[in-house]
C-alpha cells in the first residue's frame, strides 16, 4: 500500500514545477491525489496480460561470477552458456556489455546497488544473436552508474577491467570489458554501447575492432545506459573485421518494438556479399580536421602510412575538410547533458513512443535512483544536476537547439562524404595512457567529479558520430611500443557495408598482430573468490 501524500508534501512537489499552493489548495489537492493513487496502485497491481518478446531457449541456466582464475583480465561479471545452433553465428562465441538485458542473467549497468537483480526478457540483439546460432556467454564488465575508473577515474563498484597490452595502461570505455574479452580471445564477439565513442574508444586502446552502426539500424530494444536516447548506439567489437560483419548482418534490421528506428531502417542488410571486393576504384577522404592538435606524432605517422596501404591497393585517397568537425562538441555535449536529466526524470527508457518498455528494468532501476542516489558516480549527480540547472535557466532551449541544428552538422559530413566514399582520421589521438597513481576514496569523488572534461579530448574525433548517426569503425593499424592505435573510417548512413569493406582491406593490408598479452593476475581489484 502506498503513503498517501501530505498537504506539505504537495506543497513541496508543486514547487517543483514552479507553483504555489496555499494549506487550503493544499489539502484538497492531497484529497484527490491519494484517490488518483489508489486507482494506479489497483492497475499496477491488476493482473493484466502484458505483451512481451520472444524468449528464444528459455530453459537456460543461471550461469555464474567467475572466480579471479578464470577471468584474468577483469573482463567478466558473470559468465554463462545460452544457445548455439546453426545461422550465420554458428560457432561464435558472444557477450553482452552489462547495459544489455539477457533474461535469468545479473543486470548492474555497473552497480552494486542493482546486485541480484535479473531481468524476465532478452534484448533484440540477444534474440538476434541466439536465432543466428550464436552462443551467449555472458557479461561484461564496464563503467557505469558507479564510476568511471576505465577512462581515468577512481571509482566503480566492480573490478577494473585490465589492458591486456600494459596492465598500467587505460583499457578506454565506457566498453572495457567488452575490448578486454574480445582482445584477450575470451569471446569472439562482444556487443558494447556508444553514446559518445565508448565501442570504438576501448577498441583502440586495446587493439580490436570496434564499429559504431548507423543510428537505429541495431535495435535499441532492452538496452539502455540512462542518457539521451537519440545518441545512443549498441555494435560489435571483434578481433577482426569480418567478425563485426557477420554481427552486424545477424542483428541488424527493423524491430517493432523500438520505437527509436525510422521509416528509413532497412528490415535486413547484407555487409558480407561485398565485403572482400577491396578498395580499388574507391575514394578514402583524411579529414583534415580529425589530425587536429594536440596528436601524438606517431599516431599520425602511423595512421598516415595506414593510408598509403589503401593507396597503393587502388584506393584514390585525397583530404577533404569539414570544419563543422572542430564545433560539433558544444551541441552533443549540451544534448547530452540535458539526455541524463530527461532520461532521469521519464525513466531508463524514456517516454511518449509506443513500443515495448521493460517494466522490470524501469522500476529496478526508478528504485535505485530514488534510493540509494548517493551511492552513484559523480559524473552521473554532476550530470543531473546540470541537466536540471540547464532547464531551470534556459527552459527547454538548451536540449530544443540541440536537437535542432543536428541537420546542420549531418549535412556537413555528408558534404564531405559526396567527394569520398568513406572519411578517414585517427580513432584516438594517442595510444591508452597511464593508470593514474590509485587514489584515496576522497580523492577519487573529488576526480571523479571532473574526470568528463578531463577525458572530453581522447573523444573528439567519436562523439561527433554517435551525435550526427553516421557508421563508424575503428580497426587496429599497428602499435607504438607495444600499445596499439587505430584508424576510424565514417560513411554515409546505412552505408555500414562499405565502411566495413574498407576496413577489411585495411586489416588485410596492414595485417598487424598484438604482441603476447601479459599476464595481469596480480593486478585485481574488486572481492571475488580465487
Amino acid at each position: 500500500m502506498f503513503v498517501p501524500p501530505t498537504p506539505a508534501e504537495v506543497q513541496k512537489i508543486a514547487r517543483r514545477f514552479g507553483l504555489h499552493l496555499d494549506d487550503q489548495d493544499a489539502l484538497a489537492y492531497a484529497g484527490t491525489l491519494t484517490d488518483q493513487l489508489a486507482a494506479l496502485e489497483d492497475f499496477a497491481q491488476e493482473r493484466m496480460e502484458e505483451e512481451t518478446p520472444p524468449l528464444l531457449f528459455p530453459e537456460r541456466g543461471p550461469g555464474h561470477r567467475p572466480s579471479r582464475r578464470e577471468d584474468r583480465y577483469n573482463a567478466w561479471l558473470w559468465r554463462c552458456e545460452i544457445g548455439g545452433g546453426d545461422g550465420l553465428l554458428a560457432g561464435k562465441t558472444v557477450s553482452f556489455k552489462d547495459h544489455v538485458a539477457v533474461a535469468g542473467i545479473p543486470l548492474t549497468f555497473g552497480t552494486a546497488t542493482l546486485e541480484g537483480f535479473r531481468p524476465d526478457f532478452d534484448a533484440t540483439v540477444v534474440t538476434r544473436v541466439l536465432a543466428a546460432g550464436g552462443v551467449v556467454a555472458g557479461k561484461n564488465t564496464h563503467h557505469g552508474f558507479a564510476g568511471l575508473r576505465s577512462v581515468g577515474g577512481g571509482l566503480g563498484d566492480y573490478w577494473d577491467a585490465v589492458n591486456p597490452h600494459d596492465p598500467t595502461r587505460q583499457t578506454g570505455g565506457s566498453s572495457s570489458g567488452s575490448a578486454v574479452a574480445v582482445a584477450t580471445g575470451d569471446v569472439d564477439i562482444s556487443f558494447g554501447g556508444d553514446q559518445g565513442g565508448s565501442i570504438r574508444h576501448p577498441a583502440a586502446y586495446c587493439g580490436v575492432v570496434g564499429h559504431k552502426p548507423t543510428f537505429g539500424l541495431v535495435s535499441h530494444m532492452g538496452i539502455a545506459y540512462g542518457g539521451e536516447p537519440s545518441i545512443d548506439h549498441i555494435g560489435p567489437l571483434a578481433r577482426t573485421v569480418e567478425d563485426a560483419a557477420l554481427a552486424l548482418q545477424a542483428v541488424a534490421g527493423y524491430d517493432g518494438y523500438d520505437p527509436r528506428q525510422g521509416r528509413d531502417v532497412p528490415d535486413t542488410l547484407d555487409v558480407l556479399s561485398g565485403l572482400r571486393d577491396g578498395v580499388s576504384g574507391l575514394r578514402v577522404g583524411v579529414l583534415r580536421e580529425g589530425f587536429a592538435e594536440p596528436i601524438d606524432p606517431r599516431v599520425r605517422h602511423g595512421v598516415t602510412r595506414a593510408l598509403d596501404l589503401l593507396r597503393a591497393a587502388g584506393a584514390k585517397v585525397v583530404e577533404v575538410s569539414a570544419p563543422e568537425h572542430g564545433t560539433v562538441h558544444a551541441a552533443a555535449g549540451a544534448l547530452q547533458l540535458e539526455g541524463f536529466r530527461m532520461i532521469r526524470e521519464t525513466g531508463i527508457f524514456g517516454g511518449g513512443a509506443r513500443g515495448y518498455y521493460p517494466r522490470s528494468i524501469t522500476s529496478a532501476v526508478g528504485r535505485m535512483w530514488q534510493a540509494d542516489g548517493d551511492r552513484l558516480a559523480a559524473y552521473l549527480k554532476m550530470s543531473w544536476i546540470l541537466g536540471e540547472l540547464s532547464r531551470r535557466r534556459f527552459h527547454g532551449a538548451v536540449y530544443a537547439k540541440a536537437q535542432n541544428v543536428r541537420p546542420r552538422f549531418i549535412r556537413a559530413y555528408d558534404a564531405a562524404l559526396r567527394e569520398v566514399d568513406v572519411l578517414a582520421m585517427p580513432t584516438c589521438m594517442t595510444p591508452a595512457p597511464p593508470l593514474p597513481e590509485p587514489p584515496t576514496f576522497e580523492e577519487a569523488r573529488r576526480r571523479e567529479i571532473d574526470v568528463l572534461k578531463r577525458v572530453v579530448p581522447e573523444f573528439r574525433n567519436l562523439s561527433p558520430f554517435s551525435y550526427t548517426g553516421h557508421p563508424a569503425l575503428a580497426v587496429p593499424a599497428g602499435d607504438i611500443d607495444g600499445l596499439p592505435y587505430s584508424v576510424q573510417l565514417v560513411g554515409r548512413c546505412f552505408d555500414d557495408a562499405l565502411v566495413l569493406r574498407v576496413g577489411h582491406s585495411l586489416e588485410q593490408l596492414i595485417r598487424w598482430k598484438a604482441r603476447p598479452l601479459t599476464q595481469g593476475n596480480d593486478h585485481r581489484k574488486g572481492d571475488r573468490d580465487e
